[in-house]
């Protein structure tokens, strides 16, 4: 987890579309600040909806 990803590929990880990975970060008050998410955004948003079981 050490490099940056896309917003699609975290909604990939998880086996969602985009669309349903947005509604999840907003339930759960993740703000990303930039397109590409960061590896201590990305720490943040395992926390809080568990990790993937399709990690890359």
């Amino acid at each position: 987890m050490n490099r940056v990803k896309s917003r699609q590929q975290i909604a990939e990880e998880y086996g969602v579309c985009r669309k349903t990975l947005y509604n999840w970060l907003k339930q759960e008050n993740i703000q990303l600040k930039h397109r590409l998410v960061s590896p201590k955004e990305q720490k943040e948003i395992y926390e809080k909806l568990g990790m993937p079981s399709r990690l890359n």
